[in-house]
């Protein structure tokens, strides 16, 4: 018999917070998949969960959704304790693995009208929610075909449905657009949107920066089953450089007196690069890009064009983890895998 090692938390979750985690830890073997984790999702928000592959993103999904057991650590779902509390939070959640889980041999409608039957919708009410959201995934038209006739594409669509029709109050996404083409995964993020905004809270998996970009209020990042960063994501753009000033000079030659001026002046270090011509200033804000300009300008230096550029979110990834995004179509299966 597995010992379940947990931290006594009789007063719940605080007020506002939809999933609290807190020390999860939980071994496969000799491997640690999660190692202490900690996260916080507020109610009606959507928190980004990022990482390499092996990061342990989806077993922290599957520990909150009760498909595993934790082996040390207390969590709360929409009030619920994920340990002691287990079928009714399952009442409460929705989700979505990596990979499409529908029946195949029922059309798509009878796959989400089984669902809200399942979930103790009336057959009215069923029925209507079932013709919703094959409406809002643009599959009304395949409804009454199997599910094995769809396409991947199609397939995953059908999948994300399934995983809204009980319209959760925590609904996990563990890389929902895996696979999906970019008009397919705009109505995912526009679905999803519309969701956060009728009162549901999102934990998404994704190695997508522009997804998380798109959707997150916050992001967490994860790896080797540790936080390693979390915050909004200006937040963790400012952690690794912030904004970046771009001076194009009319003469390439004055590059490095332009930043020797800035040195002496003691307003900011600049560094250049003769190949792109252009001189780079790390600035904190307005006031510092103001003066940068002025004394440029007043110094004589006739200046070509400037412009600011911050870190994009997949520089900030790199920065955390040392490690490139990858591909989210290179997301290894849930069942194949379950340290991803």
């Amino acid at each position: 018999m597995t010992r379940i090692a947990t931290t006594p938390n009789d007063r719940g979750p605080a007020a506002g917070n939809a999933v609290e985690v807190r020390g999860i830890v939980k071994h496969y073997g000799a491997t640690k998949a999660l190692d202490g984790v900690d996260l916080t999702v507020r109610e009606g928000t959507v928190l980004g969960v990022l990482g390499p592959n092996g990061a342990g993103k989806t077993t922290l999904v599957r520990v909150l959704s009760t498909l595993i057991k934790p082996d040390a650590g207390t969590a709360f779902v929409g009030g619920y304790d994920v340990l002691r509390q287990p079928k009714q939070l399952r009442r409460t959640i929705g989700l979505t693995g990596q990979y499409a889980s529908v029946d195949e041999m029922l059309s798509g409608y009878e796959n989400l009208y089984l669902i809200g039957r399942l979930l103790d919708l009336s057959r009215k009410d069923a029925k209507a929610r079932a013709a919703e959201l094959l409406e809002r995934f643009s599959l009304t038209e395949a409804s009454k075909r199997v599910a094995k006739t769809y396409s991947g594409g199609m397939r995953r669509r059908l999948d994300l449905a399934a995983s809204m029709i009980g319209r959760p109050r925590v609904l996990y996404l563990d890389e929902p657009t895996t696979g999906l083409d970019p008009r397919t995964r705009n109505e995912v993020w526009d679905e999803v949107q519309r969701m956060v905004a009728e009162g549901s809270t999102v934990l998404l998996t994704t190695q997508y920066m522009e997804e998380a970009e798109q959707l997150a209020d916050e992001l967490t990042v994860i790896d080797r089953g540790r936080v390693i960063a979390a915050g909004k994501v200006a937040e963790l753009k400012a952690q690794v450089g912030g904004q970046t000033l771009q001076v194009r000079p009319a003469h390439g030659a004055e590059l490095p007196e332009m930043a020797r001026c800035l040195h002496d002046t003691g307003i900011a270090e600049a560094t250049f690069s003769a190949d792109t011509g252009l001189l780079s200033v790390p600035i904190t804000g307005e006031d510092q890009l103001t003066a940068v300009v002025g004394v440029l300008g007043t110094r004589g230096f006739a200046i070509a064009g400037i412009d600011t550029k911050v870190p994009s979110l997949d520089e900030v990834f790199l920065a955390i983890t040392g490690k490139s995004a990858a591909p989210a179509d290179s997301a290894p299966s849930l069942a194949k895998e379950p340290v991803s």
